[in-house]
């Protein structure tokens, strides 16, 4: 969005609260938490909250004569955002190179905040990545970032527990039902799944496998947006966990909570409807010692006969527009992660799901067995297929205000204050009460 627009509409602000849910602090000067190799090179300072990645950022300097990386983690999603933002507005103190979780690439890409790297080289390293995964890091012909890791989805069930109540595990949204049904009608202890009115980036993708497009952007146009939160598709998939959530079968535990986090690996909920990065927080959160039996499948689909793959998260390197050598942080931005040696660090020691196809489309990568699945292929049972069925996803540049109005629709919804078609006809109108009054035209 140009600065004029921003002037006249407030929308710096607002946006930056829209990221942030809170006030920011001071931006802070890089600092190096790795070795330099070259201290006489170009150096690049980038921010970035990967698990083990200084391994790979070792790799970098290592094998880079030219350029080398300083890394800071300055902390993980809106703790990075907030001072990511106070350097925006400040006009000095972002990194070169930053770490985005795609749906809020738009909302920095809006403030200037980002280069355009289709001026640097990006469709040298376009044929490397997914259709999906480059739509999610472009709009319109500009390219905000480089991916590098995703979350196709998935369904990780437990195989005893579904084999003790003689259930088969569900390939489809009714059989999933039914599934549901017959484990309450069993007497277990749990319920099938969980349905969190706080999954954010989840409930959209179970939207978007019906056919929903919530918005319609292009930053090339910034001052004008499509809002279609309220569609067919999006009715159909909420009336039906509604309707889950009436009958008592499944559970409404908000995500990401220490409760929630017992609950999946105890036994309170058989399956997890999960991205590709799934399968590492389960293990990280699981006890060795567990006779629980793990296993993956495909997603459920409405119609088995015409499947419709599905994306929960993934992040990307952006160049921001304070870096100090533009070409030498583009640069960073596509090579980090742009050899085998350092994804094999990423799968390997991070449990990413990378987005490369030279690695993703690997007899390594698709062939390698999981331990916490029993020694399954999950990456060739499942992800694969997600990841290569997955088209993309436009976000809003208000992304994170958009989640935030979803989360307390669903939760009014599941409180049983409304029915779910209200619950996503007052998300429409809130949204574009709000676009509106941030100067937006609506589509």
């Amino acid at each position: 969005m140009k600065s004029k627009f921003l002037a006249a509409g407030g929308a710096v602000a607002v946006v930056a609260a829209a990221l942030t849910g809170c006030s920011a602090g001071g931006a802070e000067e890089a600092s190096c938490t790795n070795e330099i190799v070259n201290a006489d090179a170009t150096q690049v300072d980038v921010w970035a909250w990967y698990p083990e990645f200084e391994a790979v950022v070792d790799l970098f300097n290592e094998t880079h004569e030219d350029v080398q990386v300083c890394w800071t983690n300055a902390g993980q999603g809106n703790d990075e955002y907030t001072k990511f933002s106070t350097a925006l507005e400040a006009g000095s103190g972002a990194p070169d190179v930053i770490q985005l979780e795609s749906e809020v690439i738009s909302s920095f890409s809006i403030r200037d905040g980002l280069v355009d790297l289709a001026d640097y080289g990006a469709s040298d390293v376009q044929g490397d990545y997914t259709e999906g995964a480059w739509k999610d890091v472009s709009s319109g012909d500009a390219v905000y970032a480089i991916p590098v890791d995703g979350g196709p989805m998935g369904m990780l069930y437990r195989q005893d527990i579904l084999d003790e109540h003689g259930i088969a595990a569900p390939t489809t949204w009714d059989e999933f039902a039914a599934a549901a049904q017959a484990l309450k009608d069993a007497g277990a202890p749990g319920v099938l799944a969980d349905f969190p009115t706080n999954g954010r980036a989840y409930n959209q993708a179970l939207f978007a496998q019906a056919g929903s497009v919530p918005f319609d952007y292009d930053n090339a146009n910034p001052t004008k947006i499509g809002i279609d939160v309220n569609d067919e598709g999006s009715k159909k998939v909420l009336a039906y966990w509604n309707d889950l959530v009436e009958k008592g079968l499944v559970a409404t535990d908000d995500a990401f909570t220490a409760d929630y986090n017992t609950k999946l690996v105890d036994g309170s909920y058989a399956i997890y409807v999960a991205a590709a990065w799934g399968p590492g927080y389960l293990g990280g959160l699981s006890d060795a010692d567990s006779d629980a039996e793990w296993r993956a499948a495909p997603v459920p689909q409405w119609d088995a006969a015409n499947p419709v793959q599905i994306n929960w998260g993934g992040s990307a390197f952006s160049v921001t527009s304070q870096a100090k050598d533009k070409e030498a942080a583009a640069l960073v931005a596509k090579e980090i992660f742009g050899t085998e040696e350092a994804w094999k660090l990423g799968i390997e020691q991070a449990a990413l799901f990378p987005l490369w196809k030279p690695i993703l489309d690997s007899d390594y990568f698709r062939d390698l067995e999981y331990p916490f699945f029993g020694g399954q292929q999950i990456n060739k049972d499942v992800f694969l297929e997600a990841a290569g069925g997955y088209t993309g996803f436009t976000f809003s540049p208000f992304q994170n205000y958009a989640y935030d109005q979803l989360t307390e629709q669903l939760f009014a919804m599941v409180e049983g204050e409304k029915d779910s078609a209200t619950a996503l006809d007052d998300l429409q109108i809130s949204l574009e009460k709000y676009a509106t009054e941030q100067g937006f035209t609506l589509k």
